[in-house]
């Protein structure tokens, strides 16, 4: 017998209408395989729909600000109802891109230098730069969907290019640009899926590549086993440095010079039959379908371990009496 599932989609950032066409994505492959789905439109009053709505799992189809940065997964939490993808420290970390730079750092893992600007440093940003160079990339600290990211070449683009970047959450990552193929590593489950290689016209994959067309897809990547192998270790490894569970989308850069980078993880990405991370589902023999049940069947809660593990009362503890000193 299906479960009882809301499927959590719109949101309140500039990622709404991702997260309307992956909810519909979600709601169709779910009721194909015999839940009971209500849709739940995110935005005000959330937690009144979530109580009334008597649900027994939620999936997250939300992306970008307030569905992916760990708030609504809190929420969540509060309302003891299991959900799908990471729990809120992790969910937190993988969208604040500089921590989550910071603790790719602490273990080990390669990722293009870069520095942090929050919107009142953003007439300065010249001088925050430093011997960082040019060309390098902007992009909002904290968002999905590479919105508002742009490559800088010049030093007078420098500061228009931070201010746009600020426009989305208030800060602004700048970064090394780093030549060379980008990879992206779908994970199910705390394993890798496997890998996909993007090659766009553009200069980066930004949102018009991602969702306007005109990328190719290579499945696998076009470099060899060896390198493959690494790439897929370093973004699992990236992965769990974060702590992330469920399900994710790793992003890496393969330069030209045979060094990989650590770019970001998507702990929601986008998610419809023709996404990333369903293509290298079903180059792995995972149809979608199938992917989302698989999703569903990962639902959870940050405390469920400790909800859920027996009462133990502690043992009495007997203190002999203290004998006096002669």
């Amino acid at each position: 017998m299906g479960k009882r599932v809301g499927v959590l989609m719109g949101g309140w950032g500039e990622e709404r209408e991702i997260s309307l066409k992956t909810g519909e994505a979600v709601v169709a492959a779910l009721e194909s395989r015999g839940h009971q789905v209500t849709r739940v439109f995110a935005g005000p009053g959330l937690d009144r729909a979530l109580r009334s709505a008597e649900l027994d799992v939620a999936f997250i189809a939300l992306h970008g600000r307030m569905g992916e940065d760990g708030r609504v997964q809190g929420l969540l939490e509060l309302l003891e109802l299991p959900y799908t993808g990471s729990g809120v420290l992790a969910s937190a970390l993988a969208m604040n891109k500089p921590v989550a730079k910071k603790l790719f750092r602490l273990h080990n893992l390669p990722t293009p230098q870069g520095y942090r600007v929050g919107r009142d440093e953003a007439a300065d940003a010249l001088t925050l730069h430093g011997d960082l160079g040019f060309p390098c990339v902007v992009k909002p600290a904290c968002g999905g969907s590479s919105v508002g990211l742009s490559v800088v070449r010049e030093p007078e683009a420098l500061v228009p290019a931070v201010a746009q970047a600020c426009r989305f959450g208030g800060e602004a990552l700048v970064e090394r640009f780093v030549s060379g193929r980008e990879v992206t590593v779908g994970i199910l489950g705390g394993k890798v899926l496997g890998s996909c290689e993007v090659a766009t016209p553009r200069e980066s994959f930004d949102f018009d590549a991602k969702y306007k067309g005109g990328s190719r897809y290579f499945l696998p990547p076009r470099l060899s086993v060896t390198r493959v192998a690494n790439v897929e270790a370093l973004a699992l490894a990236a992965y769990r440095a974060l702590g992330c569970r469920g399900y994710a989308r790793v992003d890496l850069l393969c330069s030209d010079t045979d060094n990989d980078v650590v770019l970001e993880v998507n702990t929601l990405p986008g998610f419809t039959p023709t996404s990333l991370l369903s293509k290298i589902a079903a180059q792995a023999g995972l149809e979608f379908p199938e992917l989302v049940e698989r999703i569903l069947s990962l639902a959870t809660r940050d405390e469920a371990g400790i909800l859920d593990a027996p009462v133990v009362a502690p043992t009495p503890t007997v203190l002999e009496p203290r004998r006096a000193v002669s």
